[in-house]
């Protein structure tokens, strides 16, 4: 949940630690702080986001760590930012993760060592400081990660020495190589500027990060990590001119949707491109597929859900990562377990799909992260190709993960005979004419704007949906909520009679999908109901009947399957325009991360 930077080279360590922290501020904005490595370490920290950290004008250290903390020991204070220090002020550690066994090392240090937070990292330091000889400064924190239980990214910097040594278990760190200087990040936008050529740390690393290279080693034995290079621009982790990521985001859907769809589809034949290794026979007597996710991506699961059923032929249940098991009465071998993370790095996500594992099942990992850890446990990884997301409510990843989910629906169905090449064709080409739908969307943002600062100030908002549109209208309440702190709630438009029409009032707004694929003659008698008891109503898409009912209707150009997730667009504006003119923190909303690598 934290963000980690560090920086070893020629150069003055300050402003590149300093900005490429800024860079990694949406893991994280409760406390900041900085490590600078000279003869004695310079230590600056403080509760708060990062612009309002105070640096020096100037160092001439040519190393240094940072961190931007999301808490979760000890509230957001000074004495509780990152970094830590050991009792003789030497050793300075920025920590990412939770170390689940902190209140038995503390007890064990004993009086001797004197802490000055309420973190589970500090220990971190105090045991370094117990195992370290002067000498060799990555034996004495492989003893240390020894002896953490828990998840953990950690990097530590002694005074009077040019180097940092990290270790990865089960949270996500990067190194990235330059001419005489190297970085290290918890994520790639942090540095990308500076280094696209990037090795990707594994559980159970612990790497020397000196100018001239890095020496990673696994179990005490020194390896070689593949070096990967990064394809996107630096420019594709800035704002571009927009007021906020998430704004940009939204605009970006029509590319990252090309993206995802660049050489993996032939319309005419019908065909799907995933090159996926899992053999045509298991393929073919697949009876059942789990779908692991958590958020924004659980709601891209449930709409796959419909997808792989209808297109597929195959038994599909989505569930909340957190909540799966793998349980009884199935066939592992004959059960693909499909885990859907934007980061890569989402424990809960991770966990199932090591349950999952365990038990037999095939695993299928969906993701844009490349070289995240889902890519290296689960048995094949398609990639949805969304670029970089900095903001923290997900948006373009979304309709990316569905357009990737559509693919393969499409190429299981052809693999199982259960697709006609004429009916592939069909929803492959509603998927291609989809980045044209969004952006025809986008180009009304004006009026969305405009009906959002409308009803900005209701008590409540309520989101329907039906079949298809169900997924669209949680995902449409979670990043209302998200981002405004309004309540907001998504529900089946079926079960709005069924208790939560107690909650309608003349203060609350209804936003309705009404779309193709989603039942909207339906879900129209369900907006009757709460336009007689005094609530406002938008609709999106064109259901037949009764228009009257609605305030406000905005069409969804045509794109079969797809079009709730066309309307899922107005929904994103909406909720963006709203936060907006609430004065909202839209790309750092308050208690929430990016990425959420802890239980």
């Amino acid at each position: 949940m934290c963000g980690i930077t560090g920086y070893v080279g020629d150069s003055d360590a300050l402003p590149i630690v300093s900005s490429t922290l800024a860079n990694l501020e949406y893991r994280g904005y409760d406390s900041a702080g900085v490590a600078l490595g000279n003869a004695e370490l310079e230590i600056y920290k403080a509760e708060g986001k990062i612009g309002e950290l105070t640096l020096p004008d100037s160092s001439t250290a040519r190393s240094g760590i940072g961190h931007t903390r999301w808490s979760t020991h000890g509230p957001p204070t000074d004495e509780n930012a990152h970094p830590h220090t050991d009792c003789t002020g030497e050793i300075a550690v920025v920590h990412n993760g939770i170390i689940e066994n902190h209140a038995e090392l503390r007890a064990e240090l004993g009086a001797e060592h004197t802490f000055t937070s309420d973190t589970d990292t500090e220990v971190v330091p105090h045991l370094i400081e117990e195992h370290w000889d002067g000498e060799d400064l990555l034996d004495a924190v492989s003893a240390v990660v020894d002896r953490l239980a828990g998840s953990f990214a950690i990097a530590v910097l002694v005074e009077g020495r040019n180097e940092i040594v990290a270790a990865r278990q089960d949270s996500p760190l990067v190194i990235g190589h330059g001419d005489g200087e190297t970085f290290l990040a918890s994520d790639v936008p942090a540095f990308v500027e500076h280094s696209r050529d990037v090795t990707f740390l594994e559980d159970g690393d612990v790497a020397r990060i000196e100018p001239d290279g890095v020496e990673i080693y696994h179990d005490g034995e020194r390896i070689e990590r593949e070096r990967t290079a990064v394809e996107w621009e630096a420019e594709a982790a800035e704002k571009g001119g927009y007021e906020h990521f998430m704004l940009k985001e939204i605009h970006e859907q029509p590319r990252a949707l090309r993206q995802a769809l660049t050489g993996r589809v032939d319309a005419l034949s019908g065909d799907v491109d995933l090159d996926l290794g899992l053999p045509e026979e298991y393929l073919q007597s697949l009876e059942e597929i789990q779908i692991v996710a958590a958020g924004t991506s659980y709601h891209a699961g449930l709409y796959a859900e419909q997808l792989l059923e209808e297109l597929a032929d195959v038994r599909v249940t989505t569930h909340v990562a957190s909540e799966y098991d793998v349980g009884g009465g199935r066939d592992p071998w004959q059960t693909l377990v499909v885990a859907i993370t934007q980061s890569g790095e989402t424990a809960d996500t991770l966990e199932a799909l090591r349950s999952a594992k365990a038990s037999g099942a095939r695993t299928l990992a969906v993701t844009n992260t490349v070289g995240s850890t889902v890519t290296r446990e689960a048995d094949e990884t398609v990639y949805i190709h969304a670029g970089p997301e900095i903001g923290v409510a997900a948006t373009k990843t979304f309709v990316s993960q569905v357009a990737t989910a559509t693919m393969l629906a499409v190429a299981l169905g052809r693999t199982r005979g259960a697709l006609s090449r004429d009916e592939a064709s069909a929803v492959l080409d509603s998927l291609r004419g989809l980045p044209g739908a969004i952006q025809q969307v986008l180009d009304r943002e004006a009026e969305i704007e405009a009906i959002a600062q409308e009803y900005a100030d209701r008590e409540a908002f309520f989101f329907l949906g039906r079949r298809l549109g169900y997924p669209v209208a949680l995902e449409g309440a979670l990043k209302l909520k998200e981002i405004s702190y309004d309540h907001a709630e998504g529900f089946a438009a079926g079960e709005l009679k069924h208790g939560p029409l107690a909650l309608v009032t003349d203060d609350v707004l209804v936003l309705s999908v009404l779309t193709q694929g989603s039942n909207p003659e339906a879900t129209l008698h369900n907006v009757a109901e709460v336009d007689t008891r005094g609530a406002a109503t938008v609709g999106f898409g064109e259901a037949k009947g009764d228009g009257s009912v609605l305030d406000h209707s905005f069409s969804v150009p045509e794109a079969g399957l797809l079009e709730p997730v066309v309307a899922n667009v107005y929904m994103q504006l909406f909720a963006y325009h709203v936060a907006r003119s609430k004065g909202r923190a839209i790309d750092k909303p308050r208690n929430l991360a990016k990425s959420v690598t802890v239980q």
